[in-house]
């Protein structure tokens, strides 16, 4: 960790993180279910103080977190992740009554978030959503709408859809095997623990998972697209209607920030962000079996009751919601990145130092040695350029999206290109399964593509050139 642009409380903080993080959060990292939210590993966060942060940091705390977590686990950094992405939007768009019913069980560990923005045909291109809020012509039915009953579990076998049901909780359906999305709180408690991790005790294969809103690789195929379409139901009050995928932490989350276009043909400005609890009628969910095993999965939305209740913002304003959370977290993606990278290189100079070769260590010939010093010195640029967009994004700087972009580019290509070359230094041994290396090399493949896959940020960050110039012609012409 540099001291360059950090004060010695700061490293001190991210220290003692690490050390929860290896200590009190991997062993129970290591008990969940592979694909299943961890809720005993949120509530650990939630009594450690770190969930609770999420909405009383500025974006650099964001990183240092996120950046300290993933050194020692990084499902306990993906996973306050995700509770972060996914309440952010209630936090800073939100309405009283929504920040008070739903941000202190987010910060205890007792509810889990999820950020819904990508469709099968809209990933990368938000502004292409199609999740549609389309008129009815009947009123809207408050009953039907639901307000509690997001505590019961929901749980399903991969490749079954699994419907909401208000108030059912798995205590009373013993022996189903079946659970609604928005799965139930204490779910943790009645499954068995997972097995620990062979080798090292690192979390293992089953344990990994990727990162939020992801298009995950090697993942199956998801069903036939459907617009999610935002259908009027009187004049204050919408219909969903289609289906949104690579959700992470779907189906069991508890709440979803929904963005739905409630304006056909508008583009960017016809999207609203909605807050939709996971025992609203309508709403299904199936879980999606990744290369690295995590929570994520497709959301199906049919005629799914909205009201100006459940709005984050303005009516049509929601890509805005969507931007602004991007933007906080990009560069927070950044900063995981250069955790697993850290770790990475952590590994190889211990191993390259203890390993004996053609006579002598690894670490003194000199090619082990150049590429050591190549991978120290890509951390070390990706972990400063992450510091310089938070920093921005704390100041309100006016070229948060360009630094956003170009931190989160740079860290997740660097941290691929670290855990490559660890994995070829360290050898055969490295493809082990529990090998942290092992763990590492399919952990760090996601984050290239989710928040905004690689050739995207490269679009953001030249059309912000672009228009940086543009802008500075037209004053000196002026």
């Amino acid at each position: 960790m540099t001291a360059f642009s950090l004060e010695p409380a700061q490293l001190a903080w991210c220290a003692e993180l690490r050390a929860l993080a290896d200590e009190r959060l991997r062993p129970l990292a290591e008990k969940g279910e592979p694909g299943r939210v961890n809720r005993a590993l949120l509530v650990e966060l939630g009594a450690l103080g770190l969930l609770p942060r999420l909405f009383t940091s500025g974006a650099l705390d964001l990183c240092l977190m996120r950046e300290s977590l993933a050194h020692a686990c990084t499902e306990a950094e993906t996973a306050l992740a995700l509770q972060g992405l996914g309440a952010h939007p209630v936090h800073a768009h939100g309405t009283e009554t929504q920040r008070a019913r739903w941000l202190p069980r987010v910060s205890d560990g007792s509810a889990v978030a999820a950020f819904a923005l990508s469709e099968p045909d809209a990933g990368s291109d938000a502004a292409a959503l199609s999740l549609g809020a389309e008129p009815d012509a009947g009123p809207a039915d408050a009953d039907a709408a639901g307000t509690g009953g997001a505590d019961a579990e929901r749980r399903g076998e991969p490749g079954t859809t699994r419907p909401v049901t208000p108030g059912t909780t798995t205590a009373e359906r013993p022996g189903t095997g079946t659970a609604r999305p928005g799965a139930g709180r204490g779910a943790e408690a009645s499954r068995p623990p997972g097995p620990a991790t062979p080798d090292t005790g690192r979390p293992g294969p089953e344990a990994s998972r990727p990162a939020p809103d992801a298009h995950g690789p090697g993942a199956r195929q998801a069903p036939a697209p459907a617009s999610l379409a935002a259908d009027r139901d009187g004049p204050s009050a919408w219909r969903l209607t289609g289906e949104k995928c690579w959700i992470s932490n779907a189906p069991e989350a508890d709440f979803y920030t929904v963005f739905a276009r409630t304006t056909p043909g508008a583009g960017a400005r016809g999207v609203t962000a909605f807050l939709v609890p996971a025992d609203r009628p309508g709403l299904t969910g199936t879980p999606l079996d990744m290369l690295s095993p995590h929570p994520i999965g497709a959301l199906a939305f049919d005629a799914v009751p909205v009201t100006t209740d459940d709005v984050l913002g303005e009516v049509d304003r929601g890509f805005r919601v969507a931007m602004d959370t991007l933007n906080l977290f990009r560069p927070s993606v950044g900063a995981f990145a250069v955790g697993m990278a850290q770790a990475a290189l952590d590994a190889t100079l211990a191993h390259t130092t203890a390993r004996t070769a053609f006579g002598g260590r690894l670490r003194d010939l000199q090619t082990v040695a150049h590429q050591t010093a190549e991978m120290a010195l890509r951390t070390e640029a990706a972990r400063l350029m992450v510091y310089a967009a938070a920093t921005a994004y704390d100041e309100g700087a006016p070229d948060v999206p360009r630094r956003s972009a170009m931190a989160k580019l740079l860290a997740t290509e660097t941290a691929q290109y670290v855990v490559d070359r660890a994995v070829q230094l360290h050898g055969a041994r490295a493809l082990r399964r529990g090998h942290l290396l092992e763990h590492l090399y399919r952990e760090v493949r996601a984050p290239r593509v989710y928040e905004g896959a690689s050739e995207v940020q490269r679009g953001i960050i030249a059309k912000e050139l672009y228009r940086t110039l543009d802008a500075t012609t037209e004053e000196a012409g002026a």
